[in-house]
Order: structure tokens, then C-alpha cells, then sequence
């Protein structure tokens, strides 16, 4: 791929997609529900412009990265980053039981076979470490999910669960995520109020205004959130 016309640079150009706030509230959200300790070790899987692990390593824990671009080394220099093709290595550049929690997001529907990253992950955690996976729900998305051509493999809610189960993980919990905030507020008044008013949006607004609207798009976007436990 010409590293002129990146996948990073290309799709997440910052003059078509600036950066937010959102990634910070994300790492908060996953850091508190999780009870990630200060200093535990969190690798990134396709960090992309980094500016997910950027928000953990700022929420107290020790970042590292992979990706194909070397994009958010410039951004954020705290990033310990490695560059790699997993594509091609079908390995990843870390020693046995080394982090605490492997994250990735919009990462593992990149892939016709996927196992090995999940294999990998488990690999590279710790015994009791977590591997955090957020991807698109194809039962929500179906109709979307290929507008980015890079997309390979599709998941359910099942599908997930299996994947990971026959990786030699304990699944804690997979289910669909709205990237809203405030569907995920602990006063739960505000939760509800969020979910209901999401899903009016999702099923009355056209799909062409989802470019106009953060909130029209995450309504319809829904995200499959999965927690696995090595054993």
C-alpha cells in the first residue's frame, strides 16, 4: 500500500474526521467499569491515529501500540509503538503473558480469518487478563457495513462469542454498544431517556443524515462490546 494514501490517512484524514472528546470518555467508561488499575499494561491492536491508547495511558495505565502506520507516533509520542503487518507476520511482536488487557476497536473486521489475532491475544495476556473488542454489529449494520471496502469479516453476537470460546477465552460479556455517552450514564433515568431516544433515531431518520448528526450515525452504527477472560 503507497504510505502516501495510507489506510490512516486516507479513511481518518483529520480534515474529514477531527479529533473529540470521545475516546476520552470511552477509555473513562471501559477504565471505571473494568476497575483497570493505574499502571496496568493495555496494548492497542490497530491504534491507528492512537488516539484511543493515548486516552488509557492518560486515565493512568501504560500504553502500547500496533499498527501498519506510524501515524500516532507523531501525535502522541507517550505511545509505545510497534509497526507491523499482522496480515503478514500471523504473529504479534510481544512476549508471552505480558499485558494486562489487549483493546481494539473497528480492528478485527479487517480480516478473513481472524482467529489468529484472537490466538495471539490470548497469547500475550496475562492469566486473568482481559482482550476488549469493540466491532461493528452486522445485524444492525448490514445494510453499511461494506461502505468501507477494507471490511472483511462480519460478526454477530454469537459469532463473537464462539470465535473467542474456541481461542481458549471465557466470555464475560458481548453485547450491542451505542458509541452515545450518555447511553451509558450511571444515573439511569438519563441512561434510559438516551437508549429510547437512540433508538427512535435509529429506526425513524433516513440514513443519509447520519453524515450531518454524530448522534444520527452512533443510533444506527450499533457496536458489538466484548469482554473475554484468559483462563
Amino acid at each position: 500500500m503507497n504510505k502516501k494514501h495510507d489506510y490512516v490517512n486516507t479513511i481518518y484524514d483529520e480534515n474529514l474526521k477531527p479529533f473529540t472528546n470521545y475516546p476520552r470518555k470511552l477509555a473513562k467508561y471501559l477504565i471505571s467499569r473494568l476497575n483497570m488499575n493505574q499502571g496496568s499494561k493495555i496494548l492497542e491492536l490497530g491504534c491507528g491515529r492512537g488516539e484511543f491508547i493515548n486516552a488509557f495511558i492518560e486515565g493512568g495505565l501504560e500504553g502500547y501500540g500496533l499498527d501498519i502506520s506510524e501515524y500516532s507516533k507523531k501525535k502522541y509520542p507517550k505511545i509505545k509503538l510497534d509497526i507491523q503487518d499482522i496480515s503478514k507476520e500471523k504473529k504479534l511482536p510481544y512476549q508471552n503473558s505480558q499485558f494486562d488487557y489487549v483493546f481494539s476497536k473497528s480492528f478485527m473486521e479487517h480480516f478473513h480469518e481472524p482467529e489468529f489475532i484472537f490466538q495471539e491475544s490470548n497469547r500475550i495476556l496475562k492469566p486473568g487478563g482481559l482482550l476488549i473488542t469493540l466491532t461493528p454489529d452486522w445485524e444492525d449494520n448490514f445494510k453499511m457495513f461494506y461502505d468501507d471496502y477494507t471490511h472483511k469479516r462480519p460478526f454477530t453476537i454469537e459469532s463473537l462469542k464462539n470465535i473467542q470460546k474456541l481461542c481458549d477465552f471465557e466470555i464475560v460479556s458481548v453485547q450491542k454498544f451505542k458509541q452515545l455517552p450518555s447511553t451509558w450514564s450511571k444515573n439511569i433515568i438519563t441512561k434510559n431517556f438516551a437508549i429510547i431516544f437512540s433508538e427512535i433515531t435509529k429506526y425513524l431518520t433516513p440514513v443519509h443524515l447520519k453524515k450531518k448528526s454524530k448522534w444520527i450515525r452512533f443510533s444506527k452504527e450499533t457496536m458489538l462490546l466484548s469482554i473475554a477472560l484468559k483462563k
